[in-house]
């Protein structure tokens, strides 16, 4: 088992005077850590997947699936909210499983979706359900008077009085307040002024074979994106443009660079991010890690560049700061080790001080599943996560952030489980890693003398084709 000793000043973040904090690296502004797990104010992790975001009354709300490690079922749609984006509070699950009906027992729910209503100051939510084998698709429609409270499910969302039977969606508020269901395979329908119907189809069947649908406009350009279909798998997600939501749709490519599989994500939403010197869509993805979704799945969230009839993501960023738009980086890092491993139950283990570690290694096609795990001095279990190092696209960077502990004396320790989880197309084609390797190359300490946080009065830090 190796145990490298850290430098008793390992892990200085150059050019910060703040702190860390359980959502990801932060300096004196709030950051955003892609491809690592976020941490709320209880210390679990952020559990809102297929997700979208509002911002009401100075605060953003972030609402996704609320999953499981072991079975792909609705347990309920989770909200959290921050004032940064970076620093997250547990609201509540704001719906949960029903007694019967479409989101009754043994039942999906998936790619929720809330909007607030112009017309109504109502909060109105979309998702899609379905049976465990998806084959009884319907749109979902709840709705609340409280955008954090209790929603109302009521049942299936209806065009011309018959339920809307698709299933992967999204939602789109233009400008002028009209609300947009966006399906799979490129179907649009223009919602009822109370948003709780769908009015008229404006277009349909323009991406066949699209799903994951999120839209953005800006300038008189509207910006439709999908990814592809590869069971939980990412790929290359792709955009198409048009002057309105009715088309004509044109076609213009992948979003990100061409076999990066979307920076190893799969989109969900595009988010207005107001930054210092603009308005910024902000694309939110995820990195799906079946079936290990609640512990291991994290999220991809990066400025989008808009150039015309263009959208795209130029390039990846593990750290940017949600005050600018523009990246961030770690500076001189902590200690580094070379630990690579296939062997179920071979470890490292790094003694640290202070209060937060991280990890930097190596995703790939033959890398699965770790435990992370931190030990106090008498080796008692103080924190304890799964995190995934595979990527059927190479990666090397951060993968895994702590939550934040008391400043004490520590142990990191990484095993390797030995699972290797395959999942599969319709077709029969098999995803998956081909071996359970975990690669670790440095580790990263939070220097003592970085100062807490001043007070200030806010409130404690804390999806693929199917």
């Amino acid at each position: 088992m190796a145990t490298p000793e850290l430098p008793a000043d390992a892990g200085r973040l150059t050019d910060t005077d703040g702190w860390v904090h359980p959502g990801g690296l932060a300096a004196n502004e709030p950051l955003i850590a892609n491809g690592v797990p976020w941490f709320d104010d209880r210390g679990q992790t952020v559990n809102a997947h297929g997700a979208c975001i509002i911002e009401e009354a100075g605060r953003y709300y972030l609402f996704g699936e609320y999953k499981t490690d072991d079975e792909n079922r609705f347990i309920g749609f989770s909200c959290y909210s921050s004032p940064d984006l970076a620093t997250w509070s547990f609201e509540r699950l704001v719906l949960r499983p029903q007694q019967d009906g479409l989101l009754g027992p043994q039942r999906i729910g998936e790619r929720v979706k809330v909007m607030k209503c112009p017309s109504t100051g109502q909060f109105v939510m979309y998702m899609h359900t379905d049976d465990l084998s998806y084959a009884d698709p319907h749109i979902g429609l709840a709705t609340c008077e409280t955008i954090a409270g209790d929603y109302t499910f009521h049942g299936a969302l209806q065009h011309d009085g018959e339920p809307i039977r698709r299933w992967d969606m999204g939602s789109f508020q233009d400008g002028d307040g009209t609300g947009y269901l966006l399906l799979h395979e490129g179907d649009i329908y223009r919602l009822s002024d109370d948003y709780l119907a769908a009015d008229e189809k404006v277009t349909e069947n323009v991406s066949p074979g699209g799903e994951s649908p999120a839209m953005w406009a800006q300038d008189g350009v509207y910006y439709l994106l999908f990814s592809n279909k590869t069971s939980w798998e990412r790929n290359d997600n792709y955009y198409l443009s048009a002057p309105s939501p009715a088309g004509p749709w044109t076609h213009r490519g992948p979003i990100a660079p061409e076999g990066t599989l979307t920076f190893n994500s799969q989109c969900t939403y595009v988010f207005g991010l107001t930054t210092e010197g603009g308005t910024v869509p902000m694309y939110m993805g995820d990195r799906w890690s079946f079936p290990r979704q609640a512990s291991a799945a994290t999220y991809v969230w990066l400025p989008l560049s808009v150039d015309g009839d263009c959208l795209e993501l130029g390039e990846y960023l593990p750290l940017w700061s949600v005050r600018t738009g523009r990246p961030a980086e770690l500076g001189a890092h902590g200690a580094a080790v070379q630990f690579r491993s296939n062997t179920a139950g071979v470890a490292l283990e790094v003694p640290w001080a202070g209060e937060q570690v991280a990890v930097i290694g190596s995703s790939d096609c033959h890398s699965s599943y770790a435990e992370v795990e931190i030990l106090d001095a008498q080796r008692r279990q103080v924190a304890f996560l799964l995190v995934d190092f595979y990527s059927l696209v190479p990666d090397d960077g951060l993968r895994y952030v702590s939550p934040r502990l008391p400043k004490s004396d520590y142990t990191l320790r990484i095993a390797v489980t030995g699972e290797r989880p395959a999942w599969f197309k319709k077709n029969g084609e098999r995803f998956g890693p081909r071996d359970s390797s975990v690669s670790i190359s440095e580790v990263i300490t939070v220097p003592d003398r970085l100062p807490r946080p001043r007070p200030t009065g806010l409130p404690a830090p804390s999806s693929p084709a199917r």
